[in-house]
This record gives structure tokens, sequence and C-alpha cells, in this order.
């Protein structure tokens, strides 16, 4: 497995840009990629040329740290340190539904796998909140734990604040990164946390799991580590070395052989899971990566005759780079 650089935009955002999701392809129009940035826009690439796809959307009063797309490829979502989410219509830009998420920041935010529910980080609330994507109603707020007795203390003050959520590939399961470094994982049927995976003492920045084992879960830390754990078993697997500084995000690849992660060391690295090691290091940033996205697979009814692989990272340098992945 290797990536190989296919296209770079410099300065594609006025300012630092910290989020990126890519919109699944629909009948008619190819996946894009969708960026946040510090500048308080959002902004949507076409694959490969990253030209771009539409003008940039505001509707925002401060910077943009968050993006996801649903499943079905219409409607993206953008939150912001204003505290409030924008749902949008990928064709036209017009706003679906404003949901806000005072008094805190949403720092991460995904739909889960059917698209019938986003799932929000909530900040210093201490808690993951659910939205219901058909009326765009709160349906429940999941209180996240204080973490176990045998934790060192925390020293920050900030140990029980959210910063990242990922769904399991089958949707049974949500698991929840927090700034004491504890990832919380709950059943979501139920509404139910079932335990803490406790291996991180610093803040988890990013989560994804497996598309091939609803089990496997990887993280991505400010302690430099990428982890893996089985979700289910309670248990570390590995923990994977190689970045120099925090881990900014980490995304699994389509066909489940291979994770790609950001750093603020200002690379990428990509790491085969067969080895459990980082294989290759690029270094086009030249600032640090604040997210990492693999495109999904294309579905055949698509007919867009783009089935390659392709990774995207943006970063404070303000630049996106594209990757091919193979």
């Amino acid at each position: 497995m290797k990536l190989a650089g296919l296209k770079a935009v410099d300065n594609a955002h006025d300012e630092s840009i910290w989020a990126a999701a890519w919109v699944p392809a629909t009948e008619g129009r190819p996946a894009l990629l969708l960026t946040g940035s510090l500048d308080e826009t959002v902004r949507l690439w076409r694959p490969d040329e990253l030209s771009p796809a539409a003008p940039p959307s505001g509707g925002h009063a401060l910077g943009v740290i968050s993006v996801a797309a649903h499943p079905g490829g219409s409607v993206a979502a953008s939150a912001s340190l204003d505290s409030f989410i924008r749902v949008f219509d990928v064709e036209s830009n017009s706003t679906i539904a404003s949901l806000e998420a005072l008094p805190t920041q949403v720092w991460n935010m995904k739909f889960d796998p059917k698209g019938t529910i986003l799932a929000v980080a909530g900040g210093s609330s201490a808690s993951v909140k659910l939205w219901n994507t058909s009326s765009w109603q709160l349906i429940d707020t999941l209180t996240v734990p204080q973490p176990d007795a045998s934790r060192p203390p925390d020293r920050t003050a900030a140990g029980r604040f959210t910063l990242s959520v990922a769904w399991s590939p089958d949707g049974q399961r949500l698991a929840c990164g927090s700034a004491d470094g504890s990832i919380a994982v709950f059943d979501i049927a139920r509404a139910k946390f079932l335990h803490n995976l406790e291996s991180h003492y610093m803040p988890v920045r990013s989560l994804v799991y497996s598309p091939l084992n609803a089990r496997v879960l990887f993280s991505a830390c400010d302690d430099t580590h990428v982890h893996m754990y089985d979700a289910e078993g309670k248990s570390l697997v590995s923990a994977m070395s190689g970045h120099a500084s925090w881990v900014l995000s980490v995304d699994a690849s389509p066909d489940g052989a291979a994770i790609a992660t950001g750093s603020s060391d200002r690379t990428v690295r990509l790491w085969d899971l067969s080895m459990r090691a980082a294989v290759q290091t690029m270094t086009s940033h030249t600032d640090q990566v604040w997210c990492v996205a693999f495109r999904p697979p294309v579905p055949p009814a698509a007919g867009m005759g783009l089935t390659a692989g392709r990774l995207a990272s943006v970063s404070d340098d303000k630049s996106i780079n594209l990757y091919d992945y193979s």
C-alpha cells in the first residue's frame, strides 16, 4: 500500500483549515470534498482537480471546526466556535436547520451509517447530543461518566471535555473521546453507557472504527500515539508510535487495510494494519495537519468512473493535499 501526491491547493481558505469530510457520490455527481476553516466558511471541491464546486458558504459567526456529510450525499453539516451547527443542502447550499449547541462549542460530529442520527461531541458539556435527521429535533443527550478512580487526577480541569465521536459500521455503538484521554463507548439502541477505554492520558482528538469490524476502534491522541482497541472487549490491541507531536486526526481506508493520521508534526502518515506500523510519511504540509479523510467507496450505480482510492489532508498552512491510495 502507498500514497502518492496528486494535487495540492495552496491558500484554499483565507485562514487555517481544521475540518474536512467527503460528501458521498450521488447518481449524477461524484463525491465532493467538504472543508471548513477558521475563516468562517465552508467550501466544496471537485475530485481530482480540487477545483471549487460551489462558491464559499458562510452562515457562521466564528471559525468552522467540524464538518460532516450525510451518507446519502445530499445533506451536510458544519459546526463552529459560535456554538451553532448549520445543516444545509449540498446542491443548493440552502439552510435546512440551525442546531444550537450552547453553552459549549461543537468539536466533532458524525452522521450514523444509516443517516438517521447526527452525533455531536459537546465539549465542556461532558456529553454527546443526538439529533434526529428527519425532524432535526434533539432526541437524546448521552452523559460521559467520570473516569475510573484509578486514573491519575486531571490537573487541567478538562477531563470531561468531549472532543471526538465515531460510529461503529453497524451503527450499534458510539465512541466518544475526551480531553483526559478516556474513550466512552455507548450502546445506542439502549442509550446506555457501556464502558471506558482507558489507555490514553491526554486529549483524544479523533476516533474511527474499522469499516470491516465493528469491534475495532482507532484513536488519535496528543500523547503522539495511535491506539487500536477491541472496543467490545475493553482491551488495547496495539499502541502505534511514529509521530513526533500530537496526533490530531485518524481515518480508516475503505478496504480496512490501513489507517491514515495527521499530526501537529506537519506530517501525514499511512499505517499498515497487518504490520501495525507506519509505512509512509508525507511531508508536503508546512504546518500542523488537522484532518485526514479517505474518500468513501463509489457505488457502482453512481457510474462516475471514480473508483481509485483517495485521501485528503488539510492544515493550518491553509492548503488541501490530495493523495492517491493504492
